[in-house]
């Protein structure tokens, strides 16, 4: 099956391949993403994967570093798209293969936070539901119609490998 592509194609696009999590916690039954401190705006834990590092431990990486969350029970790789988008806090126009991967956890146990000097925003637990309604309600540019994406791709096999017992989605 074909890789999706998302986003606006721009001039002087930046190739930086990585991914995000969509990360669960089946006793809350909450996703755990990163809410802005300007905005208020949630977001999934993305970020770039080092030459030589393996995708999924990169992605695992940018999770511990960014929540501080590590405590993982199930890991697996749900989706990959193009994407091509503007990196808001880096302000600069990207390309990217983007590998998700489910995380779900088996505690919310952090170890302290690792952000980088642009990274401002704080951890935040919320429903799929509240989740879309935040992005929506903002009107985010299509540009991460990506993120939405995984999110429904990551709620829909949340409840196929039988971790969320709510249904809310």
């Amino acid at each position: 099956m074909p890789i999706p592509e998302f986003g606006t194609k721009r001039d002087n696009e930046e190739r930086r391949d990585g991914g995000c999590a969509v990360v669960f916690d089946p006793k809350t039954q909450r996703y755990a993403v990163n809410k802005h401190d300007a905005n208020g705006l949630l977001g999934l834990f993305s970020g770039g994967v080092e030459e030589g590092e393996e995708m999924q431990a990169g992605i695992l990486r940018e999770v511990v570093e960014e929540s501080g969350l590590d405590d993982f029970l199930h890991v697996e790789q749900i989706a990959e798209a193009f994407t091509h988008y503007h990196n808001m806090l880096k302000n600069v126009n990207r390309v990217a293969k983007a590998t998700c991967f489910l995380v779900i956890l088996r505690s919310d146990h952090q170890v302290p936070v690792r952000h980088e000097a642009h990274e401002k925003f704080t951890l935040a637990w919320a429903t799929a539901e509240e989740i879309f309604e935040n992005w929506r309600s903002r009107n985010v540019e299509k540009d991460y119609d990506h993120c939405e994406y995984y999110l429904e791709k990551g709620a829909v096999r949340v409840r196929e490998v039988g971790y969320d017992t709510a249904l809310r989605y």
